[in-house]
């Protein structure tokens, strides 16, 4: 997002690409497994990811975020194809280990600079085109489309609206495919979703 507007909420979807929810041991959800991410977590491409003190396994999970362009409340797919206002590259960094020992999310997900999000571009015709490549120091650890994944982007958008309204500027992050890892001080971690990038460098708290 050019200028970092941050929006009212991150609304983020688990487990929506089959393998990296078998990379993780755990089924694929029979309907959109969602969760939030504070604002405060966003950050801009070249800002710096800081590992957290309470974690020693902070990963990189590379997404297409989808930036909401009107109210949607219990739309249909079509209205909510027709509601996107565009798409970023988004780095939902997860503390693994505080992910698995909470049994919730909060506190895994909502680190401050847990959110990279990139630049917003148009988003596509056929949505299930938009590419997603995560690299870390230069080389490739994660490759998928929206094809892919699990849930299509505008059944996961009318889904969300029958739960809570999308409003303006809003995000929904639509999940990350396999290949996730961890990062360590002194990487450099890139997404990219088609012409948005977003790359940061890691440091320790501290």
């Amino acid at each position: 997002m050019s200028s970092l507007q941050r929006p009212g909420k991150i609304v983020c979807v688990g487990r929506n690409y089959r393998a990296h929810a078998q990379e993780l041991g755990n089924d694929v959800p029979t309907e959109p497994l969602l969760f939030l991410k504070p604002p405060s977590s966003i950050i801009a491409s070249d800002d710096a990811i800081i590992l957290p003190t309470m974690s020693r396994q902070v990963e990189y999970e590379g997404e297409i975020g989808v930036v909401i362009g009107t109210h949607l409340t219990r739309a249909s797919e079509s209205a909510a194809q027709v509601g996107i206002r565009g798409i970023v590259a988004l780095n939902d960094v997860t503390a693994r280990d505080l992910q698995r020992s909470d049994g919730q999310w909060t506190r895994a997900k909502g680190f401050d600079t847990f959110c990279p999000i990139g630049t917003e571009v148009r988003p596509p015709a056929d949505l299930g085109t938009i590419e997603v490549t995560t690299r870390v120091n230069g080389s490739v650890r994660q490759h998928a489309t929206a094809r892919d994944m699990v849930f299509a982007i505008p059944t996961l958008l009318a889904y969300i609206s029958r739960i809570m309204t999308l409003e303006p500027g809003d995000v929904v992050a639509t999940g990350t495919p396999a290949g996730v890892g961890r990062l360590q001080g002194g990487d450099v971690v890139e997404v990219e979703v088609d012409r948005s990038i977003v790359r940061n460098s890691v440091i320790a708290a501290g």
